[in-house]
C-alpha cells in the first residue's frame, strides 16, 4: 500500500508555509499583549538559537521562559508558539504535539490556523508511526473542517497500519459510502484497505462487495480473479450458479484449460441447453483453447457428442415449447424458452421464459439470473443488465447477478 501521499503534508512544509510563525498565529491583539523582560529575553534567545538550528539550546531557552512565574496569558501563548516551532523543525514529535494542544485550545488562535495545526499535529504523529495519536487529530480535523482526501486516507491508514481491522473497515466504509453518494469515484487505495479489513474480519459478504467496487471502478484482472475465486469457493453455490461463474471466468479471460471447457459444456447439457454448450465449445476452438496438443482428440470427440445433442434438442424444440406452455411449473418454460433464444427465436423464447417466471419458480433468484443470461445470449445486453440488477436477496445468486451486470456495464475497449 503506497503511503507517499503524505510527503506533501510534512510538518516542515507546514512550518515553511508560516503555520507556526508567531505573528501569523497571534490572533486578535489585546492592549496587554506585551512580553515581560524575563520572558522576552528567553524567547529572543530561543529564536536566535532556532535560526542557527541549535535546537537543544533553543528548547532550553523556551523551558526557561516557561519556568517564569506569573506569566500573562499572552506570554504563555507566545512561549507555546515558540515551543511548537522548535519542536516541529527539530522533529520532536512529542513536544510539538503537546505545544499544538495548548495552541489549539487557546481562543487566541484563529480558526484557520487551528485547522493547519491539527493537520500538522496528525501528520507528525503519523510520520513518527504514532498512529494512535494521529487518529484523534485527524478525526477532529475532518469533523470541524470538512472532507479532505489526504486526511481521509490518512485516517484509514492509521487504523490499517495498526491492523485495527474494525477501525479500518468503519473509517473506510464511511468514506467510500460518502464518496459514492456524492457521485464521485472512491480512491483505489481506500477500497483496497476496505477489502483487506473485511478479509481479516472474515466478513465474506462485505469483502465481496468491496471487490465488486474495485472491479467496477478499477477493472483489473486481479480484482475479477479474486471475486470469481471467492464465488467458486462458496460451498453453497448451486450447480447452475457454478455454470454461470464458469462463464464469468470465460468472459474475463480466466478460463482457458480444456478440462474447464468440458466441465462447462457438460453442465450446459445437464441443464437441458446443449446448443449453449456447443456455442461455448466453439468459442474454445476459436480462441485456440481447444483442439490443440494431447487433448485434441478428446476435445473433438466431446464436441461431436455435444453437436449431436444440440441437433436432437433442436428437432424436438417445437414440441417442447408446446408442452411448456401448458406445464404447471416454471422449469419447462424456462428451459424451452432459453433453447428458443439459442436457436434464433429470441423474442418468442424470452416471452416463454416470462411465463415461466410467473409460475412461481422454486428458486426465483436463480430463475431471474437464468432469464438475464438468456437476454444476454439473445443480444439484449441493456435488458440483461436491468434483469441482473433486479435480482433480490443477499445470497450467491445476487453476487453472481451483480458481477454479470458489472461485466456487461464495462465500457468497450
Amino acid at each position: 500500500m503506497s503511503l507517499s501521499l503524505y510527503r506533501r503534508l510534512s510538518a516542515r512544509n507546514l512550518l515553511l508555509a508560516g503555520v507556526f510563525g508567531i505573528a501569523a498565529l497571534a490572533g486578535s491583539a489585546h492592549a496587554d499583549d506585551v512580553l515581560g523582560q524575563a520572558v522576552g529575553k528567553d524567547l529572543q534567545q530561543a529564536q536566535s538559537a532556532l535560526a542557527s538550528k541549535n535546537y537543544a539550546k533553543a528548547m532550553e531557552a523556551v523551558d526557561a521562559a516557561d519556568a517564569v512565574k506569573g506569566k500573562t496569558d499572552y506570554e504563555a501563548y507566545t512561549t507555546a508558539q515558540m515551543r511548537a516551532a522548535i519542536a516541529a523543525q527539530s522533529g520532536n514529535t512529542d513536544a510539538a504535539i503537546k505545544a499544538y494542544d495548548v495552541l489549539i485550545s487557546s481562543s487566541r488562535t484563529p480558526k484557520a490556523a487551528k485547522g493547519q495545526m491539527l493537520m500538522a499535529q496528525a501528520t507528525m504523529a503519523y510520520s513518527a508511526k504514532q498512529y494512535a495519536r494521529a487518529i484523534p487529530a485527524t478525526e477532529r480535523y475532518l469533523k470541524e473542517y470538512g472532507a479532505d482526501p489526504r486526511m481521509q486516507t490518512m485516517l484509514i491508514q492509521c487504523y490499517y497500519l495498526q491492523q485495527d481491522w474494525k477501525g479500518t473497515a468503519k473509517a473506510a466504509q464511511e468514506q467510500v459510502d460518502a464518496t459514492i453518494k456524492a457521485g464521485k469515484i472512491p480512491p483505489e487505495n481506500q477500497l483496497q484497505m476496505l477489502a483487506t479489513a473485511y478479509t481479516n474480519l472474515k466478513d465474506a459478504d462485505a469483502k465481496t462487495h468491496a471487490y465488486v467496487l474495485l472491479a467496477k471502478y478499477y477493472s483489473k484482472p486481479d480484482y475479477w480473479s479474486m471475486l470469481i475465486h471467492d464465488l467458486v469457493a462458496n460451498p453453497n453455490l448451486s450447480p447452475p450458479l457454478v455454470f454461470y461463474v464458469e462463464r464469468l471466468r470465460l468472459a474475463t479471460g480466466v478460463l482457458k484449460d480444456p478440462s474447464d471447457y468440458q466441465d462447462m459444456g457438460e453442465r450446459a447439457v445437464q441443464m437441458g441447453l446443449p446448443q449453449l454448450a456447443l456455442n461455448l465449445l466453439n468459442q474454445g476452438y476459436a480462441n485456440h483453447s481447444l483442439g490443440n496438443g494431447p487433448t485434441a482428440a478428446a476435445d473433438a470427440k466431446f464436441h461431436a457428442f455435444v453437436a449431436q445433442q444440440a441437433a436432437t434438442n433442436r428437432s424436438q424444440l417445437a414440441s417442447a415449447v408446446t408442452q411448456a406452455a401448458s406445464a404447471p411449473n416454471a422449469g419447462p418454460a424456462l428451459t424451452a424458452g432459453y433453447n428458443q433464444v439459442l436457436n434464433g427465436q429470441v423474442d418468442a423464447g424470452l416471452a416463454l421464459m416470462k411465463t415461466g417466471l410467473s409460475k412461481n419458480p422454486r428458486y426465483p433468484d436463480l430463475a431471474q439470473v437464468e432469464y438475464g443470461m438468456a437476454q444476454m445470449d439473445g443480444g439484449q445486453k441493456a435488458e440483461a443488465i436491468k434483469t441482473f440488477a433486479s435480482v433480490q436477496g443477499n445470497g450467491p445468486a445476487k453476487d453472481v447477478a451483480e458481477l454479470w451486470s458489472l461485466l456487461l456495464s464495462r465500457p468497450a475497449k
